[in-house]
């Protein structure tokens, strides 16, 4: 602000670290405290729902806890939600396990890590969180996740349209869409593209944390519509298990840098895919018109929600939906039966379209413009984006409530929570 011909200086960040270990405030102190523009204020407290912690202005809260202390987990848990989640957390921990992981996970701290803590991986670390915090503040990705029920589902051909619906989404022409193809091992959004897969995952799985923008241009495809591509060369022998940072790394890294983000999942569950899904603004389901599929979809809707919670309202789409007069197969209303409720969309069964697209590399629409497939996926998606539109708007009225304004995109959010 200016006064007269003086200018006041800008506040500096502020990092509030809530801890009772000496060694760890010492550790923090000497990683933060050697350059002047970072404000250090150290709560000696365990985090608990009856203390009064003061993180009015803070930019960053790093939140020492024990693991297996559920009290210090529900204090973090409390604090976080008073906060209005606006306030981005970095957990330390003593030890680290899948359960710890996904509790964390689930209060959508910004990252994990565990002691000893080098001062040089705090400092980074921090770096990685205000940079997220500060790039989720101008630009905040919309992620469209779609998750086969059952094999041969459809569900690349789905991911690949709405990639493209998405593309050409922009009132003023095309929106930044990034299709990613998390099948490592038998992903085929490269082959239905007619592209080549240009991301080379030997090179970043040893040190995920290099991936930078420069990176990430060279490991992209671009389709000949403007839809940018990130894809794996198949491996269909070889059953490999990633870090979960090498994922979680990858679309925080797309998320700052693109509008909408498709991802195109495997059958398989891995340690990274909760991680994902919460991350997702919609995760859509893909199913067969078959019992089996029907069946294998209900039961994915419901994991979905035990395992990551209730706010989680994953949506089933009934793909190649066929309702002919006179047949004795499922019929519509019979399968939002089955479904109860969550049912997304009915797409209809057009397979001579789709088969000639995937043989050509093209698009549905460049095929046969208008058609039924393209017309329900439409009916589905476009809704979507005006709805997480409206959302973000409001988020970032000054009127909002502080929860509205907490930032959405949970790969963010959970780097390495598991």
């Amino acid at each position: 602000m200016r006064n007269g011909n003086s200018v006041q200086a800008a506040e500096p960040p502020k990092i509030v670290v809530l801890t009772a270990d000496a060694a760890f405030e010492q550790s923090v102190r000497e990683a933060l405290g050697a350059g002047t523009q970072i404000k250090i204020s150290v709560v000696n407290a365990k985090p608990s729902v009856d203390g009064e912690i003061d993180v009015a202005g803070a930019t960053l809260l790093i939140a020492d806890v024990y693991a297996s202390d559920e009290a210090e987990l529900a204090g973090l848990e409390f604090l976080m939600r008073r906060s209005g989640s606006r306030l981005p957390v970095i957990a330390v921990t003593q030890h680290f396990d899948a359960a710890v992981a996904r509790r964390l996970m689930q209060m959508r701290v910004a990252d994990l890590l565990t002691k000893p803590v080098p001062p040089i991986e705090l400092m980074r670390a921090c770096a990685r969180v205000a940079n997220a915090s500060a790039a989720s503040e101008t630009s905040e990705a919309q992620v469209f996740t779609f998750l086969p029920a059952v094999g041969g589902a459809g569900v690349t051909t789905l991911a690949v349209q709405t990639a493209m619906l998405l593309l050409n989404s922009g009132a003023r022409g095309k929106s930044a869409t990034c299709l990613v193809d998390l099948d490592f091992q038998h992903g085929a959004c490269a082959d239905y593209l007619d592209m080549e897969p240009r991301l080379d995952l030997n090179e970043i799985e040893p040190r995920p944390e290099r991936l930078d923008r420069q990176l990430l241009e060279i490991m992209l495809s671009y389709h000949a519509s403007g839809l940018a591509v990130i894809a794996a060369p198949n491996r269909p022998a070889e059953m490999r298990s990633f870090d979960p940072m090498v994922v979680t790394r990858l679309l925080d890294l797309v998320s700052s840098h693109f509008d909408f983000i498709v991802c195109d999942m495997p059958r398989t569950w891995f340690s990274w895919t909760d991680s994902v899904l919460l991350g997702s603004n919609k995760v859509f389901i893909v199913s067969e018109t078959t019992v089996p599929s029907l069946r294998q979809a209900r039961q994915l809707v419901d994991a979905i929600k035990e395992r990551l919670g209730d706010e989680m309202r994953p949506q089933v789409i009934v793909n190649r939906f066929e309702q002919k007069l006179f047949s004795a197969g499922l019929r519509r209303a019979d399968i939002e039966r089955a479904i109860d409720g969550a049912i997304a969309a009915f797409v209809p069964n057009h397979y001579s379209l789709v088969r000639e697209a995937i043989d050509r590399g093209v698009p549905l629409d460049e095929v046969k413009p208008g058609n039924k497939v393209t017309a329900q996926l439409k009916k589905l998606i476009v809704p979507q984006i005006a709805r997480q539109g409206g959302e973000k708007t409001a988020a970032s009225s000054p009127g909002a409530p502080a929860a509205a304004r907490s930032t959405r995109l949970a790969p963010k959010q959970t780097t390495a929570a598991v």
